[in-house]
């Protein structure tokens, strides 16, 4: 099933129910030195797509036919791709659609190598850009041809899940799969531009929408208190898309990844921080074979086994989980873990996560809410106590 594309084509907004103001624009600066792009938040800002290229590239008036390999996925391309086409022609791109099947089964080598095939025979050359447009399993990939294809090219994401416009497509994180571990095979590479539309968010399912607010939540949980509580006081707005305070929720999130990616882009010591919730949250997605949780469900969970095993340290308040738990419970989240998950499995996936030292896992915990620190080595008797406690929840 595909996890990340729309079930519906978005309805178009008429005059007369349009009476609230329009969220004014924002643009967050990741400054990285040379490596340094912008992430443009605005409705109906794929018009411009092709103009931004433009000068994020640095290609003057005109594409002069450098060619945009655009990597989506079916339901996407069906919904946008007339006006990705014309904004990026328009500019002076020659538009090449890669059409891929969404969800994270298909985040593989094999992908990889698929349009490997296809870049060849359409001669494309190093003067060429890719864009990825979709979730965060269409900008890893995309991202990773990008960076590994004739030793790299341009790149520009679009992210049109709420997911991937907070999370994956901020801080240069690319990669697929291999074997049960997530993201075992990447890079660190950078894009030239992020743009984010929130009125794509509007075509996704129920739960792609809520999937994303998970990240929103953590991004609250490990850096700003405050923030934590202005996203729980505002739920079901947020979930609904509904809230004036959206934009808000999407620039800040973001705000905080590029903080925290501006002090650690390769990911040697303050990055892990963003791992909260992901370290029991991503051995969740494999033992399911990534057909049961979406990701930020997975998150949720891995959030609050990180909470509980903070307890059982004496390093997390109670009242902390207790607070997350009941934003999480607000929102819908699954926070137990399935009695077919065992902790032993969880243990041995976790051993494999990209940030774990001599095959022992290391945990993000919180000190308080809004205070995280990276860095905690677990004992397994330790991790499997935490476990059992979350089964009873």
């Amino acid at each position: 099933m595909d996890n990340e594309t729309p079930t519906k084509k978005p309805r178009a907004v008429s005059k007369k129910a349009a009476v609230k103001p329009v969220p004014k624009p924002e643009t967050v600066r990741v400054n990285l030195d040379k490596r340094s792009y912008n992430i443009y938040i605005e409705r109906n800002i794929l018009d411009r797509l092709g103009a931004i290229m433009l000068k994020d590239l640095k290609l003057g008036k005109d594409a002069d036919g450098r060619t945009a390999v655009v990597i989506t996925n079916p339901k996407i391309e069906n919904y946008y791709g007339k006006t990705i086409q014309k904004s990026l022609e328009d500019a002076g791109f020659r538009y090449l659609p890669v059409v891929l099947v969404a969800g994270e089964t298909y985040k593989t080598l094999q992908t990889v190598r698929r349009v490997y095939k296809q870049l060849y025979d359409q001669a494309i050359d190093r003067r060429s850009v890719v864009v990825a447009v979709g979730g965060g399993v269409i900008g890893d990939v995309a991202g990773f041809i990008a960076a590994t294809y004739q030793r790299g090219l341009d790149f520009v994401q679009v992210p049109t899940t709420l997911l991937a416009q907070v999370d994956s497509s901020v801080g240069g994180k690319v990669g697929v799969n291999f074997e049960q571990g997530k993201n075992l095979i990447g890079a660190f590479y950078q894009p030239k531009a992020v743009l984010a539309d929130p009125l794509t968010l509007a075509s996704l399912p129920f739960r792609e929408r809520r999937s994303g607010l998970a990240e929103i939540i953590k991004c609250g949980a490990i850096a700003d208190a405050d923030f934590f509580k202005f996203v729980g006081d505002d739920i079901t707005g947020l979930l609904r898309l509904t809230s004036s305070n959206l934009e808000t929720a999407i620039a800040k999130s973001i705000k905080i990844k590029a903080k925290v990616v501006e002090e650690d882009e390769r990911d040697n010591g303050v990055r892990a921080i963003l791992n909260f919730g992901h370290t029991v949250g991503h051995a969740v997605e494999a033992l399911t074979g990534y057909h049961v949780y979406r990701h930020g469900e997975a998150v949720a969970i891995g959030m609050v086994s990180a909470c509980l095993i903070g307890e059982e340290m004496g390093y997390t308040p109670p009242e902390t989980t207790e607070a997350l738990l009941k934003v999480l419970q607000q929102a819908g989240f699954p926070f137990h873990l399935d009695e077919r998950i065992y902790p032993n499995d969880v243990i041995r996936l976790s051993a494999l996560d990209k940030k774990s030292i001599d095959g022992s896992a290391r945990f993000v915990l919180l000190e308080r809410l809004g205070k995280a620190t990276v860095g905690h080595d677990v004992s397994n008797d330790i991790i499997k106590a935490a476990l059992m406690r979350q089964r009873k929840l």
